[in-house]
């Protein structure tokens, strides 16, 4: 049974510079027609594969809160009429400080809508100005403040570490201010500098200047530290929530169970197939009025790979991979299938066999891309 739903909204007013995320220019673009083909989809898709409740919806981008209100309440209104969900349904909408009016927080707030997750990246304006982004730390606060009058208690934010320019200083400020706003979820990470994106080019010319490997490690520590500090959980590696906050519709991936994946450009996962949808809107919504499903790449998942792929995404989590929770999945003994790479990952101190669980160990997660390479035949 599939419990999960990931839509795409592939609409910005602005680019970022280091997004590589499927999206294009809100102005001049089709948005109702869009919409036509989101709803028209996702009635293809649960006709072809029924489900009865869905335990986590998740509506990102793009930027879903771009929207202007008619449309939004129309997306809403699409959400509610074709997918199973209730009250007891995370369901997430990703949103840009600054973006959300009253009335928009109010109509997400009515149509069921009970997660926020706001991309912040940094209360630095100037890195801010820097990174593409158009909101400053000031929104933030207007926003999130906002989100609480109105009702909501499960806000999230995304912040990004190593950026260009920034000091361990820097991003040791950005969290001090963070903490001040009273949230129950954070998610920091990285900055991986993608192809098709701004900051490569100006990588390839030269022209980024980067913290490197060291700083990056250091802004990690001082991360995990942090959140451990003001009583966050870390759960994943890139993620931390007070308790009974954790990302439910995050930990569907991470489980390696299957979702819904709707929109130009989603990815899914149902039936044991992987799919990915097409990007442009027009390729996208060409097939949807032939009432066909818009699949670019469809992938039957093997069994070896299944069992992969429950080891390097399993190992994202703190909690690590269940060893019964894989012989009942798959009938096998991880601890055998992947001996030698145990064995060798136990040997440098980045994985650890406990408690009936394989983890990375503290260590291991500075070094998760490693770890996780060496589950891939």
């Amino acid at each position: 049974m599939i419990k999960a739903a990931y839509i795409h909204i592939p609409f910005c007013e602005h680019i970022c510079h280091y997004c590589d995320f499927n999206k294009v220019f809100l102005k001049g673009q089709p948005v109702g027609d869009y919409l036509g083909s989101l709803e028209k989809e996702m009635e293809i898709a649960l006709l072809e594969t029924p489900t009865r409740h869905l335990d986590s919806i998740f509506v990102g981008g793009g930027t879903p809160t771009a929207l202007n209100e008619q449309q939004l309440e129309k997306l809403c209104a699409i959400i509610k009429k074709q997918l199973p969900y209730d009250s007891s349904t995370e369901y997430t909408f990703e949103a840009n400080p600054g973006d959300l009016t009253e009335e928009k927080l109010q109509l997400l707030y009515d149509a069921g809508v009970n997660r926020l997750s706001f991309g912040v990246q940094t209360f630095n304006d100037e890195l801010l100005k820097r990174i593409g982004r158009v909101h400053r730390a000031k929104d933030v606060f207007h926003s999130v403040e906002a989100a609480k009058k109105i009702g909501f208690k499960n806000i999230s934010i995304d912040l990004i570490y190593s950026l260009p320019g920034q000091t361990l200083k820097d991003f040791k400020e950005t969290l001090e201010t963070s903490f001040t706003l009273d949230i129950v979820h954070y998610s920091g990470y990285s900055l991986i500098i993608e192809p098709k994106t701004v900051f490569y080019n100006l990588m390839r010319k030269g022209k980024l200047p980067t913290p490197g490997e060291d700083v990056e490690a250091e802004m990690y520590a001082l991360l995990m530290e942090q959140m451990d500090k003001h009583g966050f959980k870390q759960y994943e590696i890139s993620n931390f929530a007070k308790p009974g906050h954790e990302s439910r519709h995050n930990i569907t991936y991470w489980d390696n169970e299957w979702y819904f994946g709707f929109g130009a450009g989603a990815h899914g996962y149902v039936n044991g197939m992987r799919r990915s949808n097409h990007g442009p809107l027009k390729k996208y919504m060409e097939p949807i009025t032939n009432g066909q499903l818009p699949v670019l790449e469809e992938h039957k998942v093997t069994l070896e790979e299944q069992m992969e792929e429950e080891m390097f995404l399993g190992l994202r989590k703190t909690d690590g991979v269940s060893i019964s929770r894989f012989k009942e999945k798959f009938g096998r003994d991880p601890l055998n299938l992947f001996e030698d790479q145990i064995a060798q990952l136990t040997a440098k101190e980045l994985i650890a066999v406990c408690e009936g669980r394989i983890k990375l160990t503290r260590q291991g997660r500075f070094l998760g891309n490693e770890v996780f390479q060496s589950f891939i035949g």
